[in-house]
């Protein structure tokens, strides 16, 4: 399923002993542009500090009820690797956060948004570690609150900014930006694939995609969640002449696993 980012702002989030606050936003790399954190506001409980929660821990998340699960107790959290809430995350602070959940990290190995896996994998047992000489990589990573408003340019001139992210709630991967263009295309919104990105100038928050204006103009035009159908994702690939992101995942022989 393919849900807004500010749709899931507010949800509530559920361990496995209580609630223990609410989704404030998210943290994605800016290489697999997936999500890597979840960042939780439990109000008065954890105060001072940024609550993390990988998609690790997320379980299903649940439209009518508003609230997405998460397989941690309140205590493993609170004694889980702290970062104040005026800090970055560091390359230190991932390794001993998944350290300290023994879960592999996403960037130690691996060609995917999880390492070895498009998907994440649950089963320890079935976890690769980095063969010989296989090197790690530095994630970069940005919250989806300041990558919004952020303009976007297309080879021949702007055409709007980020309004959103289409987020899969499976794989966590941003699967579209959504983009407003009424300065350009007044009343229009579209999707872009992070895949069609060329490059991010994070300093003059810019994104530059290599399509055209015009291609753009004439692409399915992008209304509300519940129109972002696999049918309405291929005509989406197709005007662009792009393949899905599905095609890999499905060629690499991996199929979607199912929340425990």
């Amino acid at each position: 399923m393919l849900i807004k980012a500010k749709t899931l702002k507010g949800y509530s989030l559920h361990s496995l002993d209580g609630e223990i606050g609410k989704v404030e936003e998210f943290y994605f790399d800016d290489r697999h542009w997936t999500i890597r954190y979840l960042v939780a506001n439990t109000g008065t409980w954890l105060t001072g500090r940024q609550v993390l929660i990988s998609p690790y821990a997320l379980g299903d998340v649940d439209e009518k009820e508003r609230q997405i699960d998460v397989a941690l107790t309140k205590k493993k959290i609170e004694d889980s690797p702290a970062l104040t809430s005026d800090k970055p995350v560091s390359r230190q602070f991932e390794d001993n956060y998944y350290g300290y959940y023994g879960w592999p990290g996403y960037y130690c190995g691996g060609l995917y948004g999880w390492g070895y896996y498009p998907y994440i994998e649950r089963d320890s047992e079935k976890w690769m570690r980095p063969t010989h000489g296989e090197k790690s990589w530095d994630p970069h990573l940005r919250s989806t609150h300041d990558v919004s408003g952020r303009n976007v340019q297309a080879t021949d001139g702007d055409i709007g900014h980020i309004e959103d992210f289409l987020i899969d709630d499976e794989t966590w991967a941003i699967r579209y930006f959504i983009i407003d263009t009424r300065n350009w295309w007044p009343g229009k919104k579209i999707l872009i694939s992070p895949q069609w990105i060329e490059r991010v100038s994070w300093s003059e928050r810019r994104v530059f995609i290599n399509l055209t204006r015009e291609a753009i103009k004439q692409s399915p035009e992008y209304v509300e969640e519940s129109q972002t159908t696999r049918d309405f994702e291929a005509k989406l690939h197709h005007h662009y002449n792009r393949k899905g992101y599905w095609v890999e995942e499905l060629a690499i022989g991996q199929t979607r696993p199912m929340h425990k």
